[in-house]
């Protein structure tokens, strides 16, 4: 079996936005981050040499990013982050803070909280559902930088 990667520091593969996580202590309060995602792609080499095209994960991979980048990522699958909209605004309740967002800055994410091991799981699963996976795949994982050392992994095993 043979692997290959892509480190999105290397190929642009980042984005910054900001969120907050509701339960913790320090990460309950509004903050940002200049995020890094990475690619880890296991399987057989197949009839032309390769693993699989690097140009067709990276372009998805983009594609993800540029969605979120310069924006707030808002849990839309959380118990405790209340959100509504009211026109082009979008209004958030947790923890007795509220915050109100213009609609065009806001991500709302299929997650239940906007930490970096949700997130890897939301773009991992997103890859398998929107680009064909070849039969020689064995397994795809998403890494997801909040920082430099400070990764989170989710494998999608096939």
């Amino acid at each position: 079996m043979s692997s290959i990667e892509i480190d999105g520091g290397y190929s642009g593969i980042r984005f910054s936005a900001c969120h907050f996580i509701s339960r913790h202590e320090k990460c309950s309060r509004l903050h940002g981050h200049s995020y890094i995602v990475h690619l880890r792609l296991e399987g057989d080499i197949d009839e032309n040499g390769m693993v699989m095209d690097f140009v067709i994960l990276k372009k998805k991979l983009k594609e993800m990013v540029d969605a979120m980048d310069h924006a707030v990522l808002l849990p839309a699958q959380s118990k405790e982050v209340h959100i509504t909209e009211d026109g082009e605004d979008v209004h958030v309740e947790c923890n007795g803070k509220r915050y109100m967002f213009p609609k065009m800055d806001v991500r709302m994410l299929p997650v239940p909280t906007t930490t970096a091991e949700e997130m890897s799981k939301m773009m991992a699963e997103k890859m398998v559902r929107e680009i064909q996976i070849p039969a020689n795949i064995r397994s795809l994982a998403v890494g997801l930088d909040e920082e430099r050392g400070q990764t989170a992994w989710y494998e999608v095993r096939f």
